[in-house]
């Protein structure tokens, strides 16, 4: 099925004792069992499974041309798991500019747990090998980064990562599976948090995991998630299916907002650089051309000024929210460095934004009023 069906279709049973077209929400904890103590229908106990768990499950490893899907409370719980699969003395390479709260996770936790791990630029192939061990497990991507929108060469990396065997993963919520398949290119998970796009409405916080082969390593975090019970309850489960119905056309206005403002920027006085995988300008702008169908929603400039006056730039907007996170359909913009650890990579003078649906035309005539002298 092409992206616009699966997003509707995969998984989905019309309700057998209605005729419901819309699955219902199951919030049964417990399942009947058969007489002979077997359960029939799949679903023993809330934590286990869940129809509505199930249905986004498969429709997100459909999308993402996956074997098989697991699904969490949130996108950081993901990222835990994964590194709880992992054994004590595994190395682990990551970028060095990775969303500050899993560089605080990996640190805070699992360094002290007994995981290694370097944090790499990941646009730098030659580091990435440097940093290579004969006990690498796995290399995380996440591309394009956040708030700095480096692309990493995934195809790449999948090359260097056959040298010790490890496993790569790359982090797909900017792009999403409708710009973006990251197991097309040699990938072996694709996690994303689908808080962002995939929620589509800053309503619902959640995270999943799609690996391309139903493995030890897949079924070791299933059983993570089973044990744990770090799931998205059946409602959550329900709005993220919703959302994803509407992805796909989402997604490409989202992204054709987001380099029409992109270019705005690029052509005014007061901005010293724009980033956007999609603008020729761009470092990456090659890599980006050769495995993404679109930019995406988020973008990044940095003001021609110091800390205090990008703040003041920010403070000047109307039409865009300031706030924290991307992906729904109302355009937010922040000051990006204020929010994140001390040691953030991140500049000063960096304003990160997320373009939503509101008409381009709209959200250029309030960025341009915000940047005026």
């Amino acid at each position: 099925m092409k992206p616009e069906t699966a997003a509707i279709h995969a998984g989905q049973q019309i309700d057998p004792s209605t005729g419901a077209v819309t699955q219902p929400i199951y919030m049964s904890t417990t399942y009947e069992r058969a007489t002979d103590g077997e359960y029939p229908l799949g679903y023993i106990y809330g934590r286990d499974n869940n129809p509505n768990r199930k249905l986004i499950e498969t429709r997100i490893a459909q999308l993402e041309h996956g074997a098989e899907a697991v699904a969490f409370a949130s996108g950081s719980v993901v990222m835990m798991s994964i590194f709880q699969a992992l054994s004590t003395g595994d190395h682990v390479i990551m970028p060095d500019d990775i969303y500050f709260g899993i560089r605080a996770i990996m640190n805070e936790f699992f360094v002290p747990w007994g995981l290694q791990v370097d944090f790499v630029d990941m646009t730098d192939l030659d580091s990435v090998r440097m940093a290579l061990r004969h006990n690498t497990r796995l290399i995380v991507l996440e591309t394009p980064s956040n708030p700095q929108l480096k692309v990493t060469d995934i195809s790449a990396i999948v090359a260097i990562a056959k040298d010790t065997g490890a496993m790569v993963l790359c982090d797909n919520t900017l792009p999403t599976p409708i710009l973006q398949t990251p197991l097309d290119l040699g990938c072996d998970l694709v996690v994303h948090a689908t808080t962002k796009y995939i929620g589509g409405h800053s309503d619902v916080l959640g995270g999943i995991v799609v690996s391309k082969e139903d493995n030890d390593f897949y079924q070791r975090i299933r059983r993570i998630q089973q044990l744990g019970g770090a799931i998205p309850s059946p409602f959550d489960c329900w709005l993220l299916q919703r959302g994803l119905q509407t992805l796909p056309v989402r997604m490409r206005m989202i992204d054709e907002n987001a380099l029409k403002v992109a270019e705005f920027l690029e052509s005014h006085a007061q901005v010293e650089q724009v980033l956007y995988p999609m603008l020729e300008s761009h470092n990456d702008y090659a890599v980006a051309k050769k495995q993404m169908r679109g930019g995406g929603g988020l973008l990044s400039f940095l003001f021609k000024g110091d800390e205090a006056q990008t703040m003041q730039v920010v403070a000047k907007v109307k039409l865009f929210t300031r706030a924290t996170s991307f992906g729904g359909t109302h355009s937010l913009i922040e000051h990006r460095a204020s929010i994140e650890s001390p040691d953030s990579k991140t500049p000063r003078n960096l304003i990160r934004m997320s373009i939503g649906l509101e008409h381009v035309d709209d959200l250029i005539a309030d960025l341009e009023q915000a940047l005026q002298d």
